[in-house]
């Protein structure tokens, strides 16, 4: 999955809360209600899932071309993004229960463990990457961060969005997060079935020695933790991004976290 996934919601372009927002929100067909969100963020999630499926890539490459296909690919989803982010902007707020005081504090840590896996992924050569089915015939072992999940960017996107679903409790929130969720975790299960049916023998020795869940193959001794693969300079630039986004979040999501 490529990395506006994450960014769906980390871009919304709101300078005030959305409660103060809700009476000058845009009443049109397309955003100002909550149908109009569900309805733009399913077009974001099923689009991802109904154009990179086998039957419907295949055909569509075999039809225009690989090139032609991730243009198409590309400018739906993202246009599909930008229906979602204006959407979710312009949703009237809608409780539906109240986060406890202390969520917030726990939002911060899976916000954090997030941003690490989206950071590290983005930044590894991983076989269940865009373009990862390349790699089939690789020699050098799976390291760094592919030995805690072979799926570091889609599993920081769950953390990310488990910790803004446990801070945020309208309706508009669990519906663009909640999507995000699923989006992700429909994506590891879609991204491995994949690769089993383009990698062949190939896909075997990957999915015998690494695991979708965090250390899982670690614990059951299928590898090793590779923390030189990982390095010292990802984590610094998790923490630098993690603090940008903390101090930033006032301007880009309405809500200030710091200070």
């Amino acid at each position: 999955m490529p990395f506006r996934v994450w960014h769906a919601a980390s871009r919304i372009p709101m300078l005030i809360s959305r409660q103060e927002r809700v009476g000058d929100a845009d009443m049109s067909i397309l955003t100002g209600t909550i149908e109009a969100l569900a309805s733009a963020t399913g077009s974001f999630v099923l689009g991802h899932f109904i154009l990179s499926s086998l039957p419907v890539r295949s055909a569509l490459i075999g039809s225009i071309g690989e090139g032609p296909f991730r243009i198409v690919y590309s400018s739906l989803a993202a246009l599909a993004l930008f229906w979602t982010i204006a959407a979710f902007g312009a949703a009237p707020y809608m409780d539906v229960w109240t986060p406890p005081p202390g969520m917030r504090h726990l939002t911060f840590l899976l916000v954090l463990i997030g941003v690490f896996f989206v950071v590290v992924g983005v930044t590894t050569k991983s076989p269940t990457a865009v373009g990862g089915d390349k790699l089939a015939n690789d020699p050098q072992p799976l390291g760094g961060i592919l030995t805690v999940t072979r799926h570091p960017f889609l599993i920081g996107v769950i953390v990310w969005a488990i910790g803004h679903l446990l801070a945020n409790g309208d309706l508009a929130s669990i519906i663009l997060f909640g999507g995000m969720l699923i989006l992700a975790a429909g994506g590891i299960f879609h991204i491995d079935m994949r690769r089993r049916h383009t990698m062949g023998a190939a896909w075997g020795p990957i999915a015998l020695s690494t695991s979708v869940i965090p250390f899982l193959a670690i614990l059951q001794r299928r590898t090793r933790l590779d923390w030189r693969g990982i390095g010292l300079s990802r984590v610094v630039l998790a923490l630098a991004i993690y603090a940008a986004l903390a101090y930033g979040h006032q301007w880009f999501a309405g809500v200030p976290l710091v200070g």
